[in-house]
Formats: C-alpha cells, sequence, structure tokens
C-alpha cells in the first residue's frame, strides 16, 4: 500500500500542472519542494530500480498471484523511470559522470523519457490508485 501512496506522490510531482488547475494554492508545497525534487527523483529511481529487480527474482509470483506481480513490476518502472526523470541532474553529477558511456546512455534514455513524463505521471496516479486498492483486495501489505 505504501508503494501506492508514493507513487500517487511521484505522479504528482511528475505533473505539477494538473494539481495546479485544480488546486491552486498548492503552488507553495510545489515551491518549497522543488529544491528537494531532485533527491526525490534519486530516492524513486533507485528504489524502482530495486523494486525492477526484486520483480524478476520473485517472478514466481507469476504462477500463483500474476496481478499482483504485474502491478509490482508496472509500479517499479514507473518509479524508475520518473524517478530518473525528476533526478536526472543529481544521478548525472554523481553516478554517470564518472564514466563516459554511462552519461552518453544516461542522456538517450533520459531523451526518451522526457515527452512522456506527464504520461508517465497520469498513469502513475492511476496506478497508485489502483495498487492501493489492490493491496486490500488481496491482502498484501
Amino acid at each position: 500500500m505504501i508503494y501506492g501512496i508514493l507513487l500517487i506522490v511521484l505522479g504528482l510531482l511528475a505533473v505539477p500542472s494538473l494539481l495546479l488547475s485544480k488546486k491552486p494554492d498548492v503552488k507553495e508545497f510545489f515551491d518549497k519542494i522543488t529544491p528537494y525534487q531532485g533527491w526525490i527523483g534519486c530516492v524513486f529511481a533507485f528504489w524502482g530500480l530495486w523494486g525492477i529487480i526484486s520483480s524478476i527474482l520473485n517472478i514466481g509470483w507469476l504462477g500463483t498471484i500474476p496481478v499482483w506481480w504485474i502491478t509490482y513490476l508496472a509500479v517499479s518502472l514507473l518509479e524508475f523511470g520518473l524517478g530518473f526523470i525528476l533526478g536526472y541532474s543529481l544521478i548525472q553529477k554523481y553516478v554517470l559522470s564518472k564514466n563516459e558511456k554511462g552519461a552518453e546512455s544516461g542522456e538517450k534514455l533520459l531523451a526518451k523519457l522526457l515527452p512522456l513524463q506527464g504520461t508517465l505521471g497520469i498513469v502513475a496516479i492511476i496506478l497508485g490508485i489502483w495498487q492501493v486498492v489492490a493491496s486490500f483486495l488481496f491482502m498484501v501489505a
């Protein structure tokens, strides 16, 4: 359930205009959180990467609880993608700058993901809501 809630928050950070159009008074909150957006993105990128690895290691779930496994993998992919977009400047500075090929691959990945940021943010919100609901349906915390 915590993954779902955090995914909703990440989706809102990726698409702030969606929330600002409904509640303009939230602009103060986004102004306060903007300096930390890179760090938040880094945490989500690494958390998403761990989730991808974990879902691959737990591929046996596909035979027993396939909906939950697919949800877990999709959530992890979204966390990694949006986290990478939001935290790219820090990831590039601390991780990719040490390797020229890594920096080049990072630029290519960012170029592919940036046009999808709005769509990924909306999908993250929807999938986050689904994961919260699914955690109650499947009684998985």
